[in-house]
């Protein structure tokens, strides 16, 4: 072996020594250069991918152009040619015109799928965009062509105007009419109507029609204002193949999501079937026209709530896989954002929705009962999820949390009204010189003196106290309607007072601290 082939031998085992040292450490390797593309006049001519001679393809395009651009006039119109190259390892062709030497060819340009092929297809693809450019150069050069296209963009300009004009005023004289149509269905009727409801949808949907027509017309005056001149040309028809693949892009989604739209359709449609049968069913419960010994009437709306409320949530959690797009990124975005939302304001909903099914579920009171939850006493006009609503003899209405009433004793004075009646008491006091069995005789009479009180069950009167100066009394009688609790007390007081007054019979209230003389009694 002689020496020189041993050195050879020698660097080239350091040189993989070193290659696999920097492997190791880890150290950046080189990374592949980022092709570029040679543009001239809005039109692309070749994209370089391999360096040459140390220059990267960025800068062999720069030089390109500028040897494009440096062509003298009377030489732009030189045969084009393209001769074989080779420096070093690389190898492809020159591109010439005339003489001058444009810039080179490489099998490395080729995208790597298409290099089987060899170099020719890319030289002659390249040779028809430069005639093309040449051609495109002299166009826009000629005085009359530049005058046709500033007609032609005037003119379109002119029509975009008009169409635009035009479409606003059928969209104005679409508007006025409908909403008369509008208003005339809403001051015709106490109740909302459909077609009221169907006016306005059609109002909006109007206004974004116009909005896309208006777009689609800019869009159509751009382009037509762009081709109207050589050197912008093509950029008129990249917008027009924009336009088309994104048509396309929708109308293939379309039929792509169109199998998931009929699974979301059909699965819909059969939780609704369920959801209806779920409510007949409850609703015969409630009505009372089917008796289930595990389920109350005055349950059953609020249990049909939660099973359809489940009916529906299992029915979504099916059709969600097979919406358009559900494993997108957008969705997975919503999906986090309402589960946050869910998780932040679920503690406070979550304890006035569980006291709300305790108060329903606990039968406590109804709509329609008269009832006191602490100081608060009134008639219940809306047992809701969250909260219970009363209406009080002042015509207030009160929101009482369910975490609230929950929390507090519940005096219900109708639950029982239909057996018994409500019971309703007062009291007063009288002195020790009038007989007991006066004082009982003369509040029963009171008691059947009075109307809106009921017969049976009878009046009764009890001793609460012996006090040091009287005798506390207690009158229970039972009133027919709840509602009329405090005007029917107020008739009993004034009955009870003419009962007494008529007796002689003195009321020790206010207290005396001695026996009088004579009877204070009320004159007639």
């Amino acid at each position: 072996m002689s020496r020189v082939s041993l050195l050879r031998r020698l660097r080239l085992l350091a040189w993989l020594g070193l290659c696999g040292l920097l492997l190791g450490l880890g150290l950046p390797v080189m990374a592949a250069p980022e092709p570029a593309t040679l543009s001239l006049l809005n039109r692309e001519l070749v994209t370089f991918r391999a360096p040459l001679g140390g220059a990267s393809p960025a800068q062999r395009v720069e030089r390109a152009r500028e040897r494009l651009l440096a062509l003298p006039p009377a030489e732009i119109d030189g045969p084009l040619r393209a001769l074989p190259y080779r420096l070093g390892d690389a190898s492809g062709v020159q591109i010439l015109v005339g003489d001058r030497l444009l810039f080179a060819l490489l099998e490395e340009d080729l995208e790597p799928e298409l290099r089987h092929e060899g170099l020719e297809p890319l030289q002659q693809q390249t040779l028809e965009r430069l005639t093309a450019l040449r051609q495109a150069w002299h166009e826009s050069q000629d005085r009359p062509r530049l005058w046709q296209g500033l007609l032609h963009a005037a003119l379109a300009s002119l029509a975009a105007l008009a169409a635009a004009w035009a479409l606003a005023r059928a969209t104005r004289w679409l508007m006025a009419w409908l909403e008369a149509r509008r208003r005339a269905l809403a001051s015709s009727q106490l109740r909302v109507d459909w077609r009221e409801l169907l006016a306005r949808a059609l109002g909006q949907s109007l206004r974004l029609l116009q909005g896309g027509l208006m777009l689609l017309l800019f869009y159509a005056w751009v382009e037509a204002v762009l081709g109207a001149f050589v050197l912008t040309q093509p950029l008129a028809h990249r917008l027009g193949d924009w336009l088309l693949a994104q048509l396309l892009w929708v109308l293939r989604g379309l039929g792509a999501g169109l199998p998931g739209v009929m699974t979301v359709v059909i699965v819909l449609v059969l939780t609704r079937a369920l959801a209806d049968v779920i409510g007949y069913f409850f609703s015969s419960v409630q009505r009372g026209r089917l008796s289930l010994r595990l389920l109350h009437p005055e349950t059953a709306p609020a249990t049909r709530r939660i099973v359809t409320g489940l009916v529906w949530a299992v029915g979504l959690a099916i059709a969600y896989p097979y919406l358009p797009g559900a494993d997108s990124e957008a969705f997975k975005g919503i999906s986090v954002l309402l589960g946050l939302m869910v998780t932040l304001g679920s503690a406070g909903i979550v304890t006035q929705a569980m006291s709300g099914l305790v108060v329903i579920y606990a039968r406590a009171l109804r709509r329609g009962d008269y009832v006191q939850i602490g100081e608060v006493e009134g008639v219940v006009t809306e047992v809701a999820p969250l909260a219970t609503k009363l209406l009080n003899l002042r015509n207030e209405e009160i929101t009482i949390p369910n975490a609230v009433l929950i929390a507090q004793p519940i005096h219900n004075y109708s639950r029982l009204a239909d057996s018994q009646g409500t019971l309703l008491s007062t009291q007063l006091s009288i002195g020790y010189d009038v007989p007991w069995r006066q004082v009982h005789a003369l509040l029963e009479q009171a008691a059947r003196a009075t109307p809106g009180l009921r017969a049976q069950p009878a009046p009764r009167v009890f001793q609460r106290a012996l006090g040091d100066f009287y005798v506390e009394y207690e009158l229970m009688v039972s009133i027919e309607h709840a509602l009329d609790r405090i005007p029917v007390l107020s008739a009993l007081h004034g009955q009870i007072q003419d009962a007494f007054r008529e007796a002689g019979v003195q009321i020790m209230s206010p207290h005396f601290l001695a026996q009088p003389e004579t009877p204070v009694i009320p004159k007639a």
